[in-house]
């Protein structure tokens, strides 16, 4: 019995100094590696603790003065027939219309505002001919700097020409060329006044509007209104613009544009006209139904009737389409 008590002291000393060892050789590692700080030290860190750091958030950036959105529509039909009694072709159509702008303001002192417009349409009968149905390049831009009130010193750039060629289909005849690219087109610019008086419409009136009217295509300038041998014709008048651009109720957008000129060089009492009109209503985020007409009335435009007769006419074009729409960033129709 005393010999296992002395035995169990024996075993207790040993693990017990054992442990010691052991801790204080951590104890001497950690000092080595940990030094003692002075009392002056300690009494910088207590110090630089309660000191607050002010956090450095930056300015926010500027916000723009550019706005810019972009409209594409689609609209497509399919016919297909078979044994069908009342007869008929199978046929495709296609409408497309891709609308641009991108404008700049400085407060309410001065803006740039600019819009591309691109149409194009076709109808295929198969076992018949592809014909286009519309096609329309139109590039807009006015510069404006605030005079008074709600007037502004403006000037404005506008040009107009198709991307295709254009052809009419007679009866039992091969179809004759109407239009192509730069066949016309129509360069204008003029300087004048623009007047806001809300936010929704513009009146622009230019006393100096020079045009330049290009027919590429020799046998189609007699057409409208140059000579065989003038490539180009320089026009100089007077242009009155209106632009209505609204949303009238929650899903439906108008903008209509009415364009007048009068030409000193040639006759002043005939004013020629253009008139766009565009609604547009969603259906959803992805669908809507659009109508888009355009008038013209131009007495150097030369159209024939169905009896071959050219002379100055009325133009009316008139789409109706329900189909695709998709629009990116700040978009105004």
């Amino acid at each position: 019995m005393l010999k296992k008590l002395l035995l169990s002291a024996i075993l207790c000393f040993f693990t017990s100094y054992a442990a010691y060892s052991q801790d204080k050789v951590v104890k001497e590692v950690v000092s080595k590696e940990i030094p003692q700080m002075s009392v002056g030290h300690e009494l910088c860190v207590i110090i630089a603790s309660k000191i607050e750091i002010p956090v450095l958030v930056p300015p926010p950036p500027p916000p723009s003065r550019w706005k810019g959105g972009t409209l594409f529509q689609v609209g497509f039909s399919q016919l297909s027939l078979t044994n069908w009694s009342s007869g008929g072709y199978d046929n495709i159509a296609l409408n497309t219309f891709i609308n641009i702008y991108r404008n700049y303001a400085v407060r309410k002192e001065m803006f740039w505002e600019n819009r591309l417009q691109i149409g194009y349409g076709f109808v295929h009968s198969f076992g018949d001919r592809y014909r286009k149905s519309d096609d329309k390049f139109i590039f807009d831009s006015k510069l404006g700097y605030r005079a008074f009130n709600e007037f502004f010193a403006a000037a404005s750039f506008n040009f107009r020409s198709q991307m295709a060629n254009g052809f009419s289909y007679p009866a039992n005849r091969d179809p004759i060329l109407l239009s192509g690219p730069f066949a016309p087109a129509y360069f204008s610019l003029g300087v004048g006044v623009d007047y806001k008086p809300i936010k929704s419409i513009s009146l622009n009136f230019s006393p100096l509007t020079g045009n330049l009217v290009v027919v590429e295509k020799r046998e189609l300038r007699v057409r409208y209104g140059n000579k065989i041998d003038q490539a180009t014709k320089l026009e100089l008048g007077a242009q009155f613009k209106m632009e209505y651009k609204n949303q009238v109720r929650k899903n439906l957008n108008i903008t209509t544009t009415l364009n007048l000129f009068s030409d000193y060089l040639g006759k002043p009492e005939n004013i020629k006209v253009h008139w766009d009109f565009f609604a547009d209503s969603k259906i959803n985020k992805y669908f809507s139904v659009n109508l888009r007409t355009n008038l013209i009335y131009d007495d150097e435009i030369l159209i024939a009737n169905k009896e071959g007769e050219l002379a100055p006419r009325l133009q009316f074009k008139e789409i109706l389409s329900v189909g695709f729409s998709y629009t990116i960033g700040d978009f105004k129709k």
